[in-house]
């Protein structure tokens, strides 16, 4: 065991980071404990090791450290969570502390946050529909269990309402087995964090969930760890207890930001809009803690929340994001102008392990086709919208002003459901079957013969037949 040795070396302080001199021995990622000379102590982490030198993140304000009063202890372990069930209904803070007032977790085993790297050959091929019972999601872009599948969203979007609504609706369809969630409010305001677990509450979806709250004054270099919790907390329950989990982290752009401000203090060379060159890698390091492990009965699917900054898509944080993970939901502005909710535009958004996840067995032998007809009169809409924008309306062929209903239709009826509505698959396929019974058969050219003649003209949007 490593011996407590304190050094007064301190050198400088820079943001986050403090420089301590004259170390014997120091490593990477090891946890140290900070004394000031007024008693209070605050923990931080090696980042780098070098000719006698240890630089330190400070999770905590670096505001009081004096470098003649203030000591430093490296402890000789890595920052870890005590990882068990007992999680579960509980709220912690970003550094993994409890916040609602039930004390100290005593039970569990002590776990690395910084994981170990998954053997690509011990993984499984993700294959399970999640259903989160909201139609855009279940009929158009599946979520399947072991996918990581980002949310982009914009400021001012719901994308909170959207997240909660998915905690409290999700199931691995057809399965009694265990499904956990675990959430991570990365930078969040307190009116966020209030809303996320009063909905878990109100809702009993509380019971199931382990929540990590780091809010937006918290000292945003603890926004690097608080992922790194949840996801540790994720792969005990999936891998160790055979849990079915659902890992959301809100907001992946506030966890960048803290990265590109530890970069900055680090004097690093910066990359692309002031990130760091590692950004991506980084990413990679947490998205790809999802999936399935062979020989494993429990899963992780990850839904990360990314806010786009003025909503360029085309941003840093966005663009990598959608390099590493299986597609992305993505919020339309437009919709959400026009009180539809949730605002989900098929046209951006993509599932790209969505076929394995349905089907016969899976979901209906229907829904591929189903997904393909509506996606596209969709898009045939759009375009007949923005026809209309320049002709006008009476101009239109009557073939285009059916698609601009359809159109209309599509969004009022498809996508726009309630925050606490939840459509189970049969239901969300009826619909998309309803409006695709008011265009003529002759143009469902993406649906197999046998699923028009079962289907076409016989379901209400209630699932009932005409």
């Amino acid at each position: 065991m490593k011996l407590d040795i304190k050094y007064n070396t301190i050198e400088s302080v820079a943001g986050p980071l403090v420089v301590v001199g004259k170390v014997k021995s120091a490593a990477y990622n090891e946890i140290v404990r900070i004394r000031l000379g007024s008693g209070e102590e605050r923990l931080g982490q090696v980042l780098e090791t070098s000719d006698q030198h240890a630089v330190v993140q400070v999770f905590g304000p670096t505001n009081g450290i004096d470098v003649k009063n203030t000591s430093v202890s490296f402890l000789g372990e890595t920052f870890t969570v005590r990882a068990s069930e007992d999680m579960l209904g509980r709220v912690f803070d970003g550094q993994g502390r409890p916040k609602d007032g039930s004390g100290m977790m005593l039970r569990g085993e002590k776990r690395d946050i910084n994981g170990e790297p998954i053997n690509p050959a011990s993984r499984a091929m993700p294959s399970d529909f999640i259903e989160t019972g909201i139609s855009t999601i279940d009929g158009l872009n599946t979520l399947v269990r072991g996918q990581k599948l980002p949310l982009f969203s914009g400021s001012g979007l719901p994308h909170n309402e959207l997240t909660a609504q998915i905690t409290r609706q999700a199931r691995v369809k057809g399965s009694n087995e265990n499904f956990a969630v675990v959430f991570a409010g990365i930078g969040i305001t307190y009116d966020d964090a209030g809303y996320f677990i009063g909905e878990f509450r109100k809702t009993g979806a509380m019971k199931r969930t382990v929540s990590f709250i780091n809010l937006a004054d918290d000292p945003s270099i603890e926004r690097i760890i608080t992922p790194r919790l949840a996801l540790t907390t994720a792969e005990h329950l999936a891998y160790d207890r055979g849990m079915h989990v659902l890992v959301i982290l809100n907001d992946m752009t506030n966890y960048a930001e803290a990265l590109r401000e530890l970069s900055s203090a680090r004097e690093e060379v910066p990359g692309r809009r002031g990130y760091p060159g590692y950004m991506y890698t980084d990413f990679a390091g947490i998205y790809e803690r999802a999936g399935i492990l062979k020989g494993k009965k429990g899963s992780i699917t990850q839904l990360n929340v990314v806010t786009m900054p003025s909503d360029d898509v085309t941003h840093p944080i966005p663009d990598l994001t959608g390099y590493i993970t299986e597609g992305q939901m993505f919020l339309s502005r437009e919709l959400f102008n026009k009180g539809i909710y949730p605002p989900v535009n098929p046209l951006g958004s993509l599932s790209r392990l969505m076929n394995s996840g349905i089907g016969k067995g899976k979901t209906r032998e229907d829904h591929r086709g189903v997904a393909d007809q509506l996606y596209g009169a969709y898009a045939r809409a759009q375009d007949a919208k923005a026809l209309s924008s320049i002709v006008g309306v009476e101009a239109l062929s009557e073939s285009d002003r059916r698609y601009l209903n359809f159109g209309n239709e599509f969004e009022g009826r498809f996508v726009m459901q309630g925050p606490y509505e939840s459509r189970d698959i049969e239901q969300t396929l009826s619909i998309g079957w309803d409006l695709l019974s008011e265009l003529p058969e002759s143009e469902l050219t993406r649906i197999k013969e046998e699923y028009v003649k079962k289907y076409y003209g016989k379901l209400g949007h209630n699932g009932e037949k005409r």
